[in-house]
Order: C-alpha cells, then structure tokens, then sequence
C-alpha cells in the first residue's frame, strides 16, 4: 500500500497500525488479532467512531479512495497555509540590515549636528 494512503489512519491510532485498520474494516484480518483491534478501540471513543463511521461505508475500494482523497486534500491545504506563511515572512535579506544601520546613523549624526548647532546660539 502506498504511503500516502497510510497518513490519515495513522492519525486515527497510535497503537494500531493503518495497514492493520484497514485489513480489519474489509474484514480480512484474522480473529485474534481482529479482537485485539476492536478491544485496543474500545478503549478511545473517538477511535471507535472513527472506525464506526469508516464501516458504513459499502464498497471497501471507495474506502481506499475517500483515504486517498483526504490526505490529498490535507496536504493541499497544509501546502497553501505554508506558502502563505512563507509570503508573510520578511526574507533575510542583508540590504534591509544595511538600510536600518544607515538610518540610524544619519538620525544620529542629525541629533548631534542639531544639538551641537542649539549650544552653540
């Protein structure tokens, strides 16, 4: 199975691996460890829902496919959010030191000059 189907389930249990949950919801896991699924399950509600709500579904394929879709989707938007984020950081850019460290001096020497001009009326 391809990684990308993996990283929304691996989400949904920390004990119980993606390959594993999947197996179990079209039902070709074995008996003991399918009751080692259901028991570790029964111990997080989210989980349980989780998985409830993933059983409805009819077609274990679409299963694969909805998995598939929501992970595309998740990146696509985690990309977005880290492309807007990137836009919104100032860049490290040495012109910009150079520009506040010119400015700086020249309001400094302006004070000095200006005071100097004030003591001396």
């Amino acid at each position: 199975m391809s990684e990308k189907l993996k990283d929304i389930l691996s989400n949904l249990s920390t004990e119980v691996d993606p390959e594993t949950l999947l197996l179990y919801l079209q039902g070709k896991l074995p008996e003991l460890r399918k009751h080692e699924v259901e028991k570790h399950l029964l111990q997080n509600e989210f989980e349980e829902d989780a998985i409830d709500g993933l059983q409805e579904f009819k077609d274990k394929e679409q299963l694969r496919y909805m998995v598939d879709m929501l992970n595309r989707d998740l990146k696509k938007k985690t990309a977005k959010k880290k492309q807007r984020r990137e836009k919104l950081k100032i860049k490290d850019q040495p012109w910009i030191y150079v520009s506040i460290l010119i400015l700086i001096l020249l309001i400094t020497l302006s004070y000095i000059v200006i005071h100097k001009y004030l003591q001396n009326k």
